[in-house]
């Protein structure tokens, strides 16, 4: 028998005896239970790759994969431990929002297919890079394509009107009944609705198109050295600098930031608002409920916060990203510069100053009652929580910190010490939990960032060792270690206050879906 075939053999050999490696496990706090989702294949050179991906919902794996030898080198698509056709190449791989789909580029030869769900479409001279794309409620697939020198949009198999360029990648809806992408022939660009052009111009931007009810188009496009917002297929006023318009998230309202004549003011609905110096056109933020804008502008080379028609108190500086209306929309929270020290200014009062606040920190808990930000001082970093220093850490880990569904609860990774050694990052530290840390880590273990049940009772992450690949990496609730795994992927996710799935690998043996009920 060939070498070949013994590995052949023992590929479903052993992918039997995965399928059947279910069960159930009690733990002294949990109990456990596997199901295989990818078994084991086994022949020659089969090598995974990075582009292995998780499914939105944490029970599906994809992966691609070379097969073969360097000469007759070729790469397929396993999904879930099933094998797809052989490709001379693949990329894009992606999973539907609900988890159902799976889309991907596959060239063959000269020529490039979308295969989804396992069944080409028809070939092309190429496909666009950040596609296909699924629609926000999975049923839909968009992407770019090439034909020769002209570009394409397909959208669902129906092949669009022929272009000599498309800008960027198509866009659904929210709703995902629309579609629209920026076009061009010859010199000029123009924005393609549902296969409808509109005006043309010498430029497009901007990547914020649909408002949030998909009833409404905005855009910003270029007419000779003049700039104008386009809304619902009307011209607005022709502005020198505008910044990209923004719908409120009733849809009821678009606004977009304006330098013209050197001064600075905000469009709301067509009516210019007050005058400024200056205003930052990236500021424009609307509250949830849409009742409330905010932006930052500048008067005698101070900075101040605008809403509605009010301004608020000057400073040195603020950060323009900084802006963040509370979830029930009533309150306002950004950061300041007073004499070289920032501080947070929330309901507009100041809180106490450090040497800087943390770019993209500040975080209001679900209730809008509290809030959540990372300073720094002597070099130091803690979380600021309702107006109160935290334990100091050489760093806080970015988006780790997060508050628990009932506000009342707060969880955040603190970095000790960290250093790179031949471009690999390492650190130490520990993961805090009301306060406490719960969990301290070492340069050979990745902590993951935690997340609450539903309920608010119980925090879980995982934690593993990379060092000893293979044979420490397990999941921890509430502080009590769960089985150890050679590996986990995709993220923890809770189904209830009390199960949750995540995917796991054993050694020797593929991924396993890993469901656990909590006593």
């Amino acid at each position: 028998m060939s070498k070949n075939h013994v590995a052949l053999w023992l590929s479903v050999f052993l992918a039997c005896i995965a399928i059947a490696a279910s069960g159930q496990e009690n733990l002294p706090n949990r109990i456990v239970s596997e199901r295989v989702i990818a078994p084991i294949i086994v022949y020659d050179n089969y090598l995974s790759r990075a582009s292995r991906i998780v499914s939105p919902d944490g029970k599906r794996l994809a992966l691609a994969a070379d097969v073969g030898n360097i000469i007759f080198l070729k790469e397929i698509v396993v999904i879930d431990g099933q094998e797809g056709k052989k490709y001379t190449e693949v990329d894009g791989l992606t999973f539907s929002l609900d988890s159902q789909h799976v889309a991907y580029g596959a060239r063959l030869g000269n020529q490039w297919f979308v295969v989804v769900d396992g069944k080409e479409q028809k070939p092309y001279d190429g496909i666009g890079k950040g596609t296909p794309l699924f629609s926000p409620d999975s049923k839909r697939v968009v992407y770019r394509a090439m034909v020769g020198n002209k570009q394409i949009v397909v959208v669902d198999g129906e092949e669009g009107k022929p272009y000599d360029g498309i800008g960027g990648t198509p866009v659904f809806s929210p709703d995902s009944q629309h579609v629209a992408y920026g076009a061009r022939l010859g010199d000029q660009w123009f924005m393609v609705v549902d296969g409808k052009e509109d005006r043309h111009y010498d430029q497009i931007g901007g990547d914020r198109i649909f408002s949030p009810d998909s009833k409404r188009v905005a855009y910003r496009a270029m007419v000779g050295n003049m700039q104008v917002v386009v809304v619902d297929g009307k011209e607005e006023k022709q502005y020198d600098i505008l910044g990209d318009p923004v719908f409120s998230p009733n849809s009821k309202q678009v606004a977009y930031g304006v330098e013209s004549g050197g001064k600075g003011f905000v469009v709301v609905d067509g009516k210019e608002k007050k005058q400024y110096d200056d205003v930052a056109p990236d500021s424009l933020m609307f509250s949830r409920d849409g009742q409330h804008l905010a932006y930052v502008a500048q008067v005698n080379n101070k900075w101040s916060v605008v809403v509605g028609e009010k301004d608020e108190k000057q400073y040195d500086d603020i950060a323009p990203d900084s802006l963040m209306f509370s979830p029930d929309g009533h309150r306002l929270a950004y950061v300041a510069q007073v004499n070289n020290k920032w501080c947070v200014v929330i309901d507009g009062k100041e809180e106490k100053l450090y040497d800087s606040i943390t770019k993209g920190t500040l975080i209001f808990s679900p209730d809008s009652q509290r809030l959540a930000y990372v300073a720094k001082a002597s070099n130091k970093s803690f979380v600021v929580l309702d107006g109160k220093d935290g334990k100091q850490y050489v760093d806080i880990a970015k988006h780790s910190f997060i508050f628990s569904p009932d506000s009342k609860r707060m969880a955040y990774k603190g970095i000790t010490e960290s250093w790179s050694i031949s471009g690999r990052y390492h650190e130490k530290g520990g993961l805090v939990v009301d306060g406490k840390e719960v969990q301290q880590y070492g340069d050979d273990d990745i902590v993951t960032s935690p997340i609450f049940s539903p309920d608010s009772q119980h925090v879980a992450y995982w934690v593993e060792n990379i060092k000893l690949i293979g044979t420490r990496a397990f999941v921890v609730i509430d502080g009590n270690e769960g089985k150890q795994y050679s590996g986990i992927g995709g993220n923890i996710i809770f189904d209830s206050p009390d199960t949750l799935h995540y995917l796991a690998q054993k050694k020797g043996i593929s991924m396993y879906l890993v469901e656990e009920a909590i006593k």
